[in-house]
């Protein structure tokens, strides 16, 4: 197959780079570093600088992961809208891009987050739910979303990945968390009591190439792993595997007092299923937390 992939050079995109390359695809990843592109992804990908390099080449699916990190730094206006152009801009002209093509791409799976249903407290929430409680996340999910779905009309079947926390050794929010707790400052924050729905880095990639294969798949699927934990839970299973106690919580009123609105992602939660996922037949490997922590 020929993909094109956006984000390639994150987390998730290269590491369904390596995937798919040992499989024998032809890839291509849109970047604005396009010299780093091989570096990254690998020596056979081919790196794509402005998406008209490609008006002649026919592909058979593009993957849309690009969006600068959410828990980076704090919400101010400027930043709000790097999240914004990051996310909802560019997914605008991939598919508009899309629409000039003689010949479309099958697919467009494009990313999402949990972030999607809001704050659902202790509500269970399949992909069916509603959004639980509108907010600056919430808003921005559904706006990707949206804005990924317009490529439907042009034929593309269009699948959106709501994915969790992904764990993984290579990065992402352990590699901030980690250090944390083996200087024994991990812990609870705010109450402890807000779900995490997460998922392991492999499973993440296996559900995307999962989708990319199955055609009748459309719409949205959680990327959560089938037992969520509590935000305690979760510093406690940490604690274990660094081997330090995780005992210092910070309160709530002090994570929202340095990061304003942005706290919201760690004092809420979503106490997620993944029913839709499971239900067109995959099946996670890593569905414990203890299970997958043991195997990073």
């Amino acid at each position: 197959m020929r993909i094109l992939i956006t984000g390639g050079t994150g987390l998730i995109g290269r590491s369904l780079c390596q995937l798919w390359q040992a499989e024998g695809h032809e890839l291509y990843v849109w970047s604005r570093s396009p010299d780093k592109v091989k570096d990254l992804c690998g020596k056979a990908v081919h790196a794509v600088a402005e998406l008209r390099e490609l008006d002649r080449v026919k592909l058979d699916a593009v993957i849309n992961l690009a969006g600068a990190p959410i828990a980076d730094r704090p919400w101010t206006q400027a930043r709000r809208k790097v999240l914004r152009d990051s996310r909802i801009d560019l997914t605008q002209r991939l598919v508009r891009w899309i629409a000039s093509l003689p010949s479309k791409p099958e697919v467009l799976i494009s990313g999402s987050a949990v972030g999607w249903y809001g704050d659902g407290g202790e509500q269970v929430l399949t992909e069916s739910s509603a959004v639980q409680q509108a907010d600056f996340a919430t808003q921005l999910c559904a706006d990707w979303e949206a804005a990924a779905l317009a490529a439907e009309p042009l034929g593309v079947r269009v699948v959106l990945i709501r994915t969790g926390l992904v764990l993984t050794s290579k990065g992402g929010f352990l590699s901030r968390l980690i250090p944390l707790f083996r200087m024994g400052l991990g812990g609870k924050q705010g109450s402890g009591q807000q779900w995490m729905p997460w998922v392991h880095l492999d499973d993440e990639v296996a559900l995307i190439d999962y989708v990319l294969h199955q055609p009748e798949a459309r719409g949205p699927y959680n990327a959560c792993a089938p037992n969520p934990v509590r935000n305690q839970a979760f510093a406690k299973a940490l604690g274990q595997y660094v081997r330090r106690p995780a005992v210092i919580a910070v309160p709530g009123f002090i994570l929202q007092l340095m990061l304003g609105e942005m706290a919201g992602l760690l004092l809420g939660g979503q106490n997620i299923r993944a029913q839709r996922t499971q239900d067109i037949g995959f099946e996670f490997k890593y569905a414990d937390l203890h299970a997958a922590l043991a195997a990073l």
